[in-house]
């Protein structure tokens, strides 16, 4: 499944190019030009992917022999394995572009119902096959036509959706106009990885292997986080791009702001918990020992990921403007710049180091995206939104300190597991802050007809 995922940047970014151009004809009106973006999209998955089948098939012998060193007596299962799994690239690229198309159109009620069943498969029909004696090849068989069955759903479904006259068939220019959106797409989809890998890499090569452990705890922990804004983005990117079609920019304006303040409220609570509870926690969680190691780590990498998650917004929105070459280029930026970075660091401070690169990094990450998106869109109302959310982080910021103090100071004696009501109790208060100083009355009002909404 590792070396498929990396077959799939055969897709050249055409998923996400599918989900911009969708969403901005609808935006524009024009919903009988959608058919010929998802065909043309679809058919030039169909050609990469077949590229990919053909490239997986011819590279397999030398993977299985030389590369992975697969044991001899493992060696045909493994081929016929990696044969059967190359078939998997062309659905695999097909559905990125069908799932891309269903996004734009926001029925993200369609895209889980066809997805968590898919991904759900990949676990039970493994466990089927072993009841049934079916060796590995045939496993991975019968999760190749779980993929294929999903394939067939999501064809369907765009069928369905598809209203009055359409254009169907393939457009070379737009396919020019999908590759040269998609291209830089890619780039940032392989730099990516890098970027997210590095940490560990250097503190494995510079430290112990024993402090990758040490290190990844907290922050596979406190990246759980991501989940909030990865949802927010998914809904954004396509929104932004349907307004950019229609040429909205109020709306557009409002919504970038909106979405920052609600992630803010949501999040900073959250982080500033961690914070000021990061040793309990880890005590708590992994004993003393990962304590002393990890707390100061925990608490660098909180502050990282509250940057990170807010950076998701301008890299939506830039994309959304057609600017993905923007989020590329900084990625290709940064790499340099975090390798040195991250090097010198981690050599002198080890996972501490490792942190502090890490969080310096998508910091600068944030300032360039948020930098872009604030000269490529017009915010009329920034200084006074700036105004009052940074009155309204500083207050939370000041109760959160208060209670770091008051932790400490009534219970820095008492055992760790004493402190799980203050936590609950500050994250009330803390939220409680948030939700007076940095949302105003319409977005307060927006939040509780979210939340009573049956």
């Amino acid at each position: 499944w590792v070396v498929m995922g990396y077959f799939t940047l055969f897709d050249l970014g055409l998923g996400r190019a599918t989900t911009k151009f969708v969403a901005e004809l609808l935006g524009q009106g024009l919903e009988e030009d959608v058919p010929r973006v998802i065909w043309t999209s679809a058919l030039s998955q169909v050609a990469l992917g077949l590229l990919g089948t053909l490239t997986f098939t011819l590279v397999t012998p030398l993977l299985v022999e030389r590369v992975l060193r697969i044991p001899e007596a493992l060696v045909n299962e493994a081929l016929w394995t990696f044969y059967v799994l190359a078939w998997g690239v062309p659905v695999t690229l097909i559905s990125g572009a069908l799932f891309g198309a269903l996004e734009a159109r926001q029925r993200f009620d369609l895209v889980n119902a066809i997805r968590a069943p898919s991904s759900a498969m990949i676990f039970l029909l493994p466990v089927a096959g072993i009841g049934l004696g079916i060796t590995l090849p045939g496993i991975v068989l019968l999760i190749l036509c779980g993929r294929v069955l999903a394939l067939a759903m999501l064809s369907f479904a765009n069928w369905r959706l598809t209203s009055g006259p359409a254009r169907t068939g393939i457009s070379l220019g737009l396919l020019k106009r999908l590759l040269g959106f998609g291209g830089w797409v890619m780039v940032s989809n392989v730099v990516g990885p890098v970027l997210v890998y590095l940490d560990r890499f250097l503190i494995g090569s510079l430290v112990s292997i024993a402090a990758v452990g040490y290190y990844a705890a907290p922050y596979e922990a406190v990246t759980r986080l991501w989940i909030i804004p990865a949802s927010l983005t998914s809904v954004l990117f396509p929104t932004f791009s349907l307004l950019q079609g229609a040429a909205n920019d109020e709306k557009i304006s409002t919504l970038f702001l909106r979405s920052l303040k609600f992630q803010i409220a949501i999040l900073f609570p959250i982080i500033l918990t961690i914070i000021v509870f990061a040793r309990e926690g880890m005590t708590v969680w992994l004993g003393e020992t990962f304590a002393h190691k990890s707390t100061l780590v925990l608490q660098i990498l909180a502050i990282g990921v509250f940057v990170n998650s807010l950076s998701n917004v301008p890299f939506a929105l830039l994309q959304a403007l057609g600017r993905p070459d923007l989020t590329a280029k900084f990625h290709l930026l940064e790499l340099p710049v975090y390798g040195v970075m991250a090097f010198v660091l981690v050599r002198e401070l080890g996972i501490t180091g490792a942190a502090l690169a890490w969080t310096l990094r998508v910091t600068l990450d944030g300032i360039l995206l948020f930098g872009a998106a604030l000269r490529s869109a017009r915010f009329p109302k920034l200084g006074q939104w700036v105004g009052r959310v940074a009155g309204g982080m500083v207050a939370v910021a000041l109760g959160a300190l208060l209670l770091g103090v008051a932790k400490r100071a009534l219970l820095g004696e008492v055992p760790a597991g004493w402190h799980i009501l203050p936590l609950g109790g500050s994250f009330v208060v803390l939220l409680g802050l948030a939700w007076g100083t940095i949302l105003d009355k319409d977005d307060r009002k927006l939040a509780m007809a979210l939340v009573t909404a049956k």
